[in-house]
């Protein structure tokens, strides 16, 4: 009988892992070290994050790495996320091909084995990503907009021999597009993109113009029977998010032109090879159909438990991104809360924002707060009503009524 057991998730670590452990020795610039008894050079190497290092093992020919991928590197997330600048991993990739490894271990991806083969899949992967960043370059100061730019800079078919180059994860005119927007912003010298009318009206006055839904609803049809899946969703997208629904996006129509969204939608997933946009546009069309309910995602929310992995006085600061202006509008206010680690926080709230503010910058007209980190986590968290902690003492000071009024700017439902 083995004295161990293989479980999915370890229960001590349950339902999630803690918050973030700061490292013990680090590095910014290249470092020699020991590990297992091997010289190690440690290297760094922004990829998708910048503390990403290839790490070096000269004496027995072995790089590890999170340079190069098993797919086309992925510039640009659909998930959303910071500007990834080529230029700064193609100085990764320059460093790890002069190391020339005769294994190369990643970070993603089946290893590689053999010099001369590793250094023509660095090369080849390398100059894909120059290519991107080079052309689409090239393209903006030839003037030409994001959809221009998409057509003008496709990879070339000599990037379609290894799985490395191959569009799995993200696509090129995604990069292209977020290439260009990382360096010259939003604004792609289209016009109709500097002043666009805004959604839903713009939605509305497109159906309109097309001779009313019923037209666009046969153009849908035409499109999706042609195969012609990026046209299918732009008319379909006019159908769904020409009306708000009772949340206040743009995002309701009737229930035939969500279907024909979904549809279209799924022709994408079909018919793309990007993992990546699979994903997103059937779980899109599932939302669209009505068989899942995504709204849980685009709320406000904190974890308890990621609350008071930190210094409590922190997440005080985080409450300035959900203040909702309306409610802030008549409001000049001060609020220092002390907690019972020893730290204390507070805010101004002023000009419709919530500014972090010290004691010290708090004057006699400041609301007091005393809270427990946990009782603050539970209202944070969800788990309880500031009017109830301040009720059952959880949560203390000498003017509930003026403290609540000043919580309830936020966009949280516990803090209302």
């Amino acid at each position: 009988m083995w004295g161990w057991v293989i479980f999915f998730r370890n229960p001590d670590h349950a339902p999630y892992t803690g918050g973030y452990i700061p490292a013990d020795n680090t590095f910014d610039s290249p470092t020699d070290t020991t590990i297992a008894g091997l010289k190690t050079v440690l290297l760094p190497a922004p990829s998708d994050a910048t503390d990403s290092a290839t790490i070096w093992f000269p004496e027995i020919g072995v790089a590890v790495n999170n340079l190069l991928w098993p797919a086309l590197f992925n510039v640009f997330a659909i998930r959303g996320e910071e500007y990834r600048d080529p230029r700064i991993l193609l100085r990764g990739l320059d460093e790890l091909a002069g190391l020339n490894a005769d294994h190369l271990i990643g970070a993603h991806g089946p290893p590689l084995s053999g010099r001369e083969e590793i250094a023509g899949v660095i090369r080849n992967y390398r100059d894909s990503i120059q290519y991107l960043w080079d052309q689409t370059v090239r393209g903006a100061n030839l003037g030409l907009t994001f959809d221009e730019l998409v057509d003008f800079a496709k990879l070339p078919d000599c990037f379609g021999g290894h799985y490395t180059t191959t569009q799995f994860y993200g696509v090129a005119e995604h990069h292209i597009r977020q290439i260009y927007t990382g360096l010259f912003g939003w604004f792609d010298e289209d016009e109709a993109n500097l002043f666009p009318t805004p959604a839903p009206l713009r939605a509305q006055k497109l159906i309109a113009g097309f001779g009313g839904k019923d037209n666009v609803r046969a153009q849908v049809d035409k499109a999706m029977a042609d195969g012609d899946y990026r046209w299918a969703i732009e008319l379909a997208s006019w159908l769904v998010r020409g009306e708000r629904g009772a949340d206040g996006r743009a995002d309701a129509g009737d229930e035939e032109d969500r279907h024909r969204l979904a549809d279209a939608l799924r022709g994408v997933a079909r018919s793309t090879t990007s993992a990546n946009i699979r994903n997103w546009c059937l779980t899109r069309a599932l939302e669209l159909n009505g068989d899942v309910d995504l709204a849980r995602f685009r709320g406000h929310r904190f974890r308890a438990g990621e609350v008071l992995s930190r210094p409590a006085a922190e997440s005080l600061a985080l409450l300035r991104v959900i203040l909702v202006p309306a409610r802030a509008e008549p409001l000049n206010q001060k609020l220092i809360m002390h907690f019972d680690d020893g730290s204390a926080a507070g805010l101004h709230i002023r000009n419709c924002v919530a500014v972090p503010i010290t004691v010290d910058d708090a004057g006699s007209d400041s609301l007091a707060v005393t809270a427990s980190a946990e009782a603050w986590a539970q209202v944070l968290g969800g788990k309880q009503q500031l009017g109830d902690a301040l009720r059952d003492g959880a949560i203390r000071c000498d003017n509930p009524d003026a403290v609540l009024s000043f919580f309830a700017v936020f966009d949280l439902p516990t803090l209302c």
